[in-house]
């Protein structure tokens, strides 16, 4: 089953499909979701209201595009870039997270978010 997601900031339009992962069905069972988006580095992170633990997903380094979930924030996790703890040209998160999904299109217009922007998440189909 394909697992569309909107994801909405501003003037600006993405989608994203959500993977088969359980913490990935519950986040779809709890959209439309709506959060504050902050920034470290080039990863856009905002509170859910999903509780999840680490699962067999998990990753302590990630691949740009991938929509991870952060447990010990309880949010959800868009990676487009380095952050601070990364080394080299990889991408790691502050600490593991459960891989969720994939952004589909251009990753540069994430560079356009600021701190405090609303974000919203929506099924597509």
């Amino acid at each position: 089953m394909d697992r569309i997601i909107k994801i909405c900031f501003g003037d600006f339009v993405v989608r994203g499909e959500l993977n088969e992962s359980p913490t990935a069905a519950l986040i779809w069972e709890a959209l439309p979701i709506e959060g504050e988006g902050n920034l470290w580095g080039e990863e856009i992170y905002f509170a859910i209201p999903v509780e999840a633990e680490l699962d067999d997903s998990a990753r302590a380094v990630v691949e740009r595009g991938d929509l991870g979930y952060w447990p010990q924030g309880r949010a959800l996790c868009i990676f487009f870039g380095p952050t601070p703890a990364s080394q080299g040209d990889e991408i790691r998160p502050a600490s593991p997270v459960n891989l969720v999904g994939k952004i589909r299109g251009d990753l540069q217009i994430f560079k356009g978010v600021t701190e405090g922007t609303m974000v919203r998440l929506d099924k597509e189909r």
